[in-house]
């Protein structure tokens, strides 16, 4: 299966699901990320794909722990690419980790030396928290563009200022004198688009002009959002989460966190929010926030040359991205923990920490929504909750649940539908068709043709003195003398009754909507969608709880608290729980989610109605499926991310994994010291793959390390051009002492110091359960598999994918507790446990055969789909 290239950068077009070919609408414009296929990519594979001598990979000593010596110390001067990799691979933790050390301890060692080196040493333990502060600022600035602009936009389809142009509809009627209470949303300056086109406020006219208007602005905004995503930054579409998760976990995706990026999904995600469509801008904030993160840490050499350092950044950037989002700076600290960080270190967690204190700062002296809040829809509640009320918000978290799995399970049905469908090949079209039906649909009913972010705050907010929203239309005891804040619970008028019904229909319209809008090729978030989903259904049930409660206080589960005339029920606090509870089903976010609640509502009684909404929907969602909705997103999309929340319950054995296969070609080795350069430049040229174990001789077998197709070529290279006598029938040495040679032999080659020593490695009856857990706590990109020292073949990365998927296809019973004891051959033994006569299971050919054999590779999975 060919890899196809979008925008020169290289995007893999195949997954598990999706083998159709994609038109030129698709090429430019591939989804929620590119859909990488790692059977045929390079994503993390060493051994498989296609290493030509423009491809980087970093070089030290490739993850030796013990070794101190570099690629580098070889030869004369950098060479350019050295330290980098290429795009869509995988980042080697080990490695990294080991060369961030080797650096700092080369500058402690240097700063005692002069002032200058001290200065030196200084910056760079500084560098990080300079790192994350400039994010901060960054994040919190975009942020509030974002809020201030679409709330600008999102009125335009509505109306406009004469008075200011720049001024939204609230801000326009501020200054107003003759702005009345009960219509606080009318004054002289504001002009709806009747009233400018046809001169008419009212009637029938004005209000099929009103319409047309909004539809017209609605497409526009949808039209030039996708334009812009098309044409300049393809990156910029979808949520960014999916890609963050498997960016943060050591994978490769060059420009998705690059300056057009940013630059574009601030412009888009401002049109994409203004043009009514069922999405938020809370998701790809972390985006953004990623971005700048990205971007700032090449300033600074300790993270711009280390790929693993990068991602401590960028996991503080997502703490901020959620800061300014929610206004929630802990919740977005706990968010990269628990959601999207693969490596979180404790000095981590400080730097997302300060990061977010940043961001949040910085949004609140903006303060874009001009209530000295960092998000819309903060509220503040003064009733308690009652023990009885637990019942109807654990039947929120089941609805949540449910709305969780149903939503995963329709969104990527849907997305993986629509790569054989015409809107999937004509994605400019779909995002217009979208953007028509939402517009059409939403404008008649107010609840709908509301910005979701104002719909969230009117469902929160408690009906006080002075609301006047149909929602808190309660016919009022005429018997009561003042005002107070706590008002009695009161039969419900006409207009919440009328107000239900509206919010039943807008319920149904966000279900279908928001599963046919997430994943199109805008800026789309699923925060908001999903709260407004939850804050819908819980006001009805809260409304319903309340009347119930008032018509019958005395019921013995009410009689005890709601007594004639008391304020027992909240509806606003069962639209919050019901908004946590939805949010918690579609992501699975537990602790994050009810921190990230409790400080929009800033009231510690809450937390236990929330923890109780929250797990029960996690419950119920996992019943259906384990995963998230950026899990499956992953997992569609088939980036390479091994899930740490997933466990591994099969029996296999490291044997069953490893390649080669039975009907594989064998393993192709080095030799310690008995092969010419000539040998090692006719296996290179003859394969396409990206390592190679090194073995003492063949005679022994015995594992001595592991080198990379790229050290070699670039090792061989630069000898040939700065080494005098290097020819090609120079013995290449990769032991410590040369061995001796014949007085006439040309000079030998030595490649020690690009040889990885202490690679990973398991035995052949290592449980795949282990080497799983080893791959996902130490970022592995391969390991060699061995039988008593001696190479048997190898497992990379994707063939624990591949595995994982093959498994999921075809569940395996468990087997009791003795199975693992049990004595068991690996494929590459016969049955009566002796090796089989194969080259890579360490038993040598005929002479006559030997040449063929030594020339054959490592054989992956074909560019098949599974």
């Amino acid at each position: 299966m060919e890899s196809e290239q979008l925008f020169h950068r290289g995007y893999y077009r195949n997954s598990y699901n999706s083998i159709t070919s994609a038109s030129s609408d698709e090429e430019l414009l591939d989804g929620a990320g590119v859909i990488m296929d790692f059977q045929t990519s390079e994503d993390d594979n060493l051994l498989d794909g296609d290493a030509s001598i423009g491809t980087h990979y970093t070089m030290t000593n490739g993850g030796s722990i013990n070794s101190s010596t570099h690629l580098l110390d070889l030869l004369d001067e950098p060479i350019p690419g050295v330290g980098t990799y290429d795009d869509f691979h995988t980042i080697d933790w080990v490695r990294e980790k080991c060369k961030d050390r080797e650096r700092h301890r080369r500058i402690n060692s240097k700063k005692k030396e002069s002032a200058w080196e001290m200065t030196k040493s200084l910056y760079d333990a500084w560098s990080g928290w300079l790192v994350v502060t400039l994010t901060g600022l960054a994040s919190g600035a975009l942020a509030g563009l974002i809020d201030i602009a679409a709330d600008w936009m999102t009125d335009l389809k509505e109306g406009i200022c004469l008075s200011a142009l720049w001024f939204n509809h609230e801000q326009c009627c501020w200054g107003s004198n003759e702005t009345t209470f009960e219509e606080r949303d009318k004054c002289p300056q504001w002009k709806t688009w009747a009233e400018l086109i046809i001169g008419q406020a009212e009637g029938p006219g004005s209000y099929i002009m009103n319409y047309i208007m909004y539809i017209f602005w609605a497409l526009s905004f949808a039209f030039l959002a996708v334009c812009l995503v098309k044409v300049f930054a393809p990156y910029a579409c979808g949520s960014g989460i999916p890609e963050i998760k498997t960016i943060l976990s050591g994978f490769i995706i060059r420009g998705y966190l690059g300056k057009w990026t940013l630059m574009i999904k601030t412009i888009t995600l401002v049109l994409a929010v203004a043009s009514g469509l069922s999405l938020g801008k809370e998701g790809p904030l972390v985006h953004v926030a990623c971005c700048c993160g990205n971007i700032f840490s090449y300033l600074f050499p300790k993270y711009s040359t280390n790929e693993a350092k990068k991602r401590e950044v960028l996991s503080a950037a997502s703490a901020a991205g959620v800061s300014v989002a929610f206004g929630a700076p802990i919740g977005g600290v706990l968010f990269s923990l628990e959601e999207v960080s693969y490596y979180f270190p404790l000095k981590t967690l400080w730097r997302s920490f300060f990061a977010a204190l940043v961001a949040a700062f910085v949004l609140r002296s903006i303060n874009p929504f001009g209530n000295s809040r960092l998000v819309l829809f903060y509220v503040e509640y003064h009733t308690p909750w009652y023990l009885f009320e637990l019942l109807p918000f654990i039947l929120l978290g089941v609805f949540g649940g449910l709305w969780g799995a149903f939503f995963i399970r329709a969104n990527i049905a849907w997305c993986r539908r629509r790569k054989s469908t015409k809107f999937g090949k004509y994605p400019v079209l779909e995002v217009i068709i979208v953007a028509a039906i939402t517009a059409v649909i939403a404008f008649p009913n107010p609840y709908t043709r509301l910005n979701t972010s104002e719909l969230i705050k009117e469902l929160f907010t408690d009906c006080g003195p002075l609301e006047s929203s149909s929602l808190c239309d309660y016919r009022n005891d005429m018997n009561a003398s003042k005002i107070v804040d706590d008002i009695p619970d009161r039969p419900a008028g006409t207009g919440v009754y009328s107000a239900i019904w509206q919010l039943c229909l807008a319920l149904i319209f966000k279900i279908i909507m928001t599963v046919f809008t997430f994943g199109i090729k805008v800026p789309s978030g699923l925060f908001i969608p999903s709260m407004a989903i939850g804050a819908i259904a819980g006001r009805i049930v809260g409304i319903a709880v309340e009347q119930l409660a008032y018509y019958h206080h005395d019921w013995f589960i009410f009689k005890e608290w709601c007594e004639v005339g008391a304020d027992c029920i909240t509806p606003g606090l069962y639209a919050m729980v019901g908004a946590a509870a939805c949010l918690g089903g579609v992501t699975r976010m537990t602790v994050s989610l009810v921190v990230i609640v409790f400080e929009l509502t800033g009231g510690l009684e809450y937390i236990v109605p929330l923890m109780a909404a929250v797990m029960t929907s996690k419950w119920v969602g996992d019943a259906f499926g384990r995963e998230g909705i950026y899990e499956a997103h992953i997992r569609l999309n088939g980036y390479p991310f091994l899930d740490a929340k997933e466990e591994f319950t099969h029996t296999t054995l490291a044997a069953d994994v490893m390649r080669p296969r039975r009907s594989d070609p064998p393993l192709a080795v080095l030799t310690q010291d008995n092969m010419t350069v000539e040998d090692i430049e006719n296996l290179i040229n003859e394969t396409s793959y990206n390592g190679f174990p090194v073995i003492m001789s063949k005679e022994s077998q015995r594992l001595v390390g592991f080198a990379l197709r790229r050290d070699l070529t670039i090792a061989i290279e630069s000898a040939r051009k700065k080494q005098e006598g290097i020819v090609g029938s120079s013995r290449v040495c990769f032991a410590q002492h040369t061995p001796s040679l014949p007085a006439e032999s040309p000079r030998p080659l030595k490649l020690r110091s690009i040889l990885d020593m202490s690679p990973f490695t398991v035995t052949d009856h290592t449980p795949m359960e282990i080497v799983v857990d080893i791959f996902r706590k130490l970022g592995l990109r391969q390991c060699l598999v061995t039988h008593n020292g001696i190479v048997l073949g190898i497992i990379t990365k994707k063939n624990i994918l591949e595995h994982l998927e093959q498994l999921k296809q075809h569940v395996e019973p468990l087997a009791p507790p003795w199975h693992y004891n049990k004595k068991r051959y690996p494929p590459s033994y016969g049955p009566d446990g002796k090796p089989r006569p194969r080259l890579n299971n360490v038993q040598l050919k005929p002479i006559a055969e030997e040449r063929e054999e030594t020339e054959e590779e490592v054989h992956l999975l074909n560019s098949t789909t599974l």
